[in-house]
């Protein structure tokens, strides 16, 4: 397309709002399925000091501390696996801060938790949503029987299990919880 001057390559104004200018939101993630999550974090860590995103670069900062820290214990570079693992015990951490700061009166600091937790699980796969939980459960109770309560350990191995081949990202207190509450509703 040549531009109103004659150029090869026009001039662009990012605030145009017009279809065949307009400069797409989606973010930089989605064109690099080929790159491991330690990377993705650095690349993502980079373009949020561009941006001067302050939580983001907090965020991330610490993200790749963790992963740095793992590696450091482990004495060898994290796979994605692993890196979805320190992903998944700061997701953790973070919610128990929010349960701490809100008991304690904090909500400025539960807010900046929660928006920790949304930045973080960006990068993890799907979680897997309530009803999803109830049916996986359900299917791995169907599949043992008739298990009772002192079953619950059985169908969360069998349940957690289903979740992993899954693909899925889950909450295990929230299936334990569900396991229980379909195990006494018997």
């Amino acid at each position: 397309m040549i531009g109103s001057s004659g150029d090869l390559f026009p001039k662009i104004d990012p605030m145009s709002r017009s279809s065949d200018h307009r400069i797409s939101n989606v973010s930089i993630r989605s064109y690099n399925f080929h790159m491991s999550i330690p990377e993705q974090i650095q690349t993502d860590l980079t373009a949020a000091m561009r941006a001067r995103d302050e939580l983001r670069l907090s965020t991330l900062r610490m993200v790749k501390a963790a992963f740095k820290n793992k590696e450091v214990e482990k004495r060898a570079p994290l796979d994605d696996k692993e890196a979805l693992a320190v992903l998944s015990t700061l997701i953790k951490q973070r919610k128990d801060s929010i349960e701490q700061f809100t008991r304690g009166g904090r909500q400025e600091l539960a807010d900046k938790e929660a928006a920790e937790i949304r930045i973080i699980e960006s990068y993890m796969p799907r979680a897997a949503g309530e009803e999803e939980i109830a049916s996986t459960v359900r299917a791995a109770i169907a599949e043992m029987g008739s298990p009772t309560m002192k079953d619950v350990g059985a169908v969360m191995k069998n349940a957690m299990a289903r979740f992993a081949a899954a693909g899925s990202r889950v909450d295990g207190k929230l299936v334990s919880e569900t396991v229980k509450r379909e195990l006494s509703g018997k």
